[in-house]
């Protein structure tokens, strides 16, 4: 009797553990207002969520880690790039706060801030990216990117396209 007991914890334990894992990183399905086409990002930095428009009133939202104080930005732009695995370089503002970083940092790297895949943000050096630091998604991190746990930026990638408007607000 106590091997079957065991047996049925063991079970109930490991589909927990993977139940959690999969929750942590799949896109919730919730109402969303506002005057948004289908397939618009939209980044609610106080919220620390991004939203993809699935149509008026509904998207997928993700949790994201956002600029910190004084590093936060809002507006309208679009990506203009998809990668995986991307090589990352530190902007200017990252290199005069810390002038120890190397020149760049190879894709794949455990190093590398930008996780499996990211997308450029037209107009600037932003990007939506992954990370090497999956404790940081949630909080006020970044020096202006938005940052995905990898299993929600892999999500992502796949649904949008270079061309896609992204709506940053406060």
């Amino acid at each position: 009797m106590s091997m079957k007991i065991a047996v049925a914890l063991a079970a109930t334990i490991g589909a927990g553990i993977v139940m959690s894992s999969a929750a942590e990183a799949r896109p919730e399905m919730v109402g969303l207002r506002g005057d948004y086409s289908p397939g618009t990002i939209v980044v609610k930095t106080n919220e620390r969520r991004l939203y993809l428009v699935l149509d008026q009133g509904h998207a997928m939202r993700y949790p994201i880690g956002v600029g910190r104080a004084g590093k936060q930005w809002a507006g309208t732009t679009q990506i203009d790039g998809k990668y995986r695995n991307p090589a990352w370089s530190p902007p200017a503002e990252v290199r005069r706060d810390k002038p120890s970083m190397p020149n760049m940092i190879p894709g794949g790297s455990p190093r590398n801030p930008m996780g499996v895949a990211a997308m450029t943000l037209a107009g600037g050096e932003y990007a939506i990216h992954g990370t090497n630091a999956p404790g940081s998604v949630g909080g006020f991190v970044s020096y202006g990117c938005i940052r995905m746990l990898n299993n929600d930026i892999t999500d992502l990638y796949s649904r949008v396209s270079v061309g896609t408007t992204v709506v940053v607000t406060r």
